[in-house]
Formats: C-alpha cells, sequence, structure tokens
C-alpha cells in the first residue's frame, strides 16, 4: 500500500514575501521621521533616511518575486503591495518638495497620477480586474531610481554629473508615470465598453 504524497513545502517561509510588504510599511514613518529631523542635526541623520529608503525598495523588490516564484501570492500582498510601494515613493516625492528640492508641481502631478489610478482600479472591479502593464512596472522602477539620486540632494546639487543626471531619471519618470497613467485610463474605457472580466495574476504598478 502506497503512502499518499504530501504536498511540497515551499523552500522559504509562506509568509515572508508578506512579512517583506509589512517591513516595507513600517519603514514608511521611519524614513519620514529620519529625513525630517536632519536638518538640525547634521546630515549623518538623512543618510539613514536613505537607507530606510533603500531597504524598503528592495523588499519591493523582493516580495513580489518571491511570492510568484514559490506560489505564495496572497490577498493580502495584492492589496497591501502596490499599497507599500505607492506610500514610501510619495513620502519621499512629498519631502523633496517640501525640502524646496524638488519641484511641487511634479510630486503633485505623480501623486494625482499614482492615486488616482489606484482608486480607478478599485472601481473598475465591477467591471474588470485591470492587469499591470509592464510599462508602469517600468515606471515604478525609474521612479525608484530618480528618488535614490536625488534624496542626497545636499551632495549631489553641487556634483554637475549626478545634478544632470537626476533630472534625466526623473524627467524619464514622469514621461512614463503620465503615459502610462494615460494608458490605464484608455484601458479602463475599453474595459467598461466591454464589461466583461478578465483575470490578472499580477500585483498593482
Amino acid at each position: 500500500m502506497s503512502q499518499a504524497e504530501t504536498p511540497s513545502k515551499p523552500p522559504i517561509p509562506a509568509q515572508l514575501p508578506n512579512a517583506l510588504t509589512v517591513l516595507r510599511l513600517v519603514l514608511v514613518p521611519v524614513f519620514v521621521v529620519l529625513m525630517v529631523i536632519e536638518p538640525s542635526v547634521g546630515f549623518g541623520w538623512r543618510l539613514a533616511g536613505m537607507i530606510a529608503f533603500g531597504v524598503a525598495i528592495l523588499t519591493d523588490f523582493f516580495d513580489g518575486r518571491l511570492a510568484r516564484k514559490y506560489d505564495l501570492v496572497s490577498d493580502f500582498g495584492k492589496i497591501w503591495d502596490p499599497i507599500a510601494d505607492k506610500a514610501i515613493t510619495g513620502a519621499a516625492f512629498i519631502l523633496l518638495s517640501i525640502f524646496g528640492e524638488l519641484p511641487w508641481w511634479i510630486t503633485v502631478l505623480i501623486l494625482v497620477r499614482e492615486w488616482g489610478i489606484t482608486w480607478m482600479r478599485v472601481v473598475m472591479l465591477k467591471y474588470a480586474v485591470m492587469a499591470a502593464a509592464p510599462a508602469g512596472k517600468l515606471k515604478t522602477v525609474l521612479q525608484a531610481i530618480a528618488l535614490l539620486i536625488w534624496l542626497p540632494y545636499p551632495i549631489t546639487q553641487t556634483a554637475p554629473f549626478w545634478f544632470w543626471l537626476g533630472w534625466l531619471v526623473m524627467g524619464a519618470a514622469l514621461a512614463l508615470t503620465v503615459i502610462t497613467g494615460v494608458m490605464y485610463i484608455l484601458d479602463a474605457l475599453r474595459l467598461r465598453a466591454q464589461g466583461s472580466k478578465t483575470p490578472s495574476d499580477d500585483d498593482a504598478a
């Protein structure tokens, strides 16, 4: 009599992807506090804030990939992963503008697109599940790189190479943010007209 085969366990803890998402959420207030106290005590705290931001971005890189690779995708991850992404990048954009280091119109345009599209995707659930576009993921990567260049602003503003590189990447991120926003709106109009459900196993961009 043969024994029934037991399902193989993934080589990583089942909750690791979700734990990384939670860590990213926890790092948001840590990042904000470190950046806010910097002006009164020196650049060291801002450097610590940059490290917190970098760690948060790394968790974003790994959590979704681990979840998909080991079939650990969860409803928690689908909901909170994009929220955590927008929280950490949104906080960085707002802080840079508060410090007078990034024009407010860039921050407002990006935040309106990010949260507006997120709200639209929720509304569209009654018509269809909107899949994340590859261009949307590239947009997220460009935003993260741009912020990593802009966060050490007190140093990079005096270095022409980093100054212009920062503007180049930020400009590319801004352009792709607007373009993908228009793409999602057109996709939403098409899906609403069709009125049909389209499954998606990808997380939001």
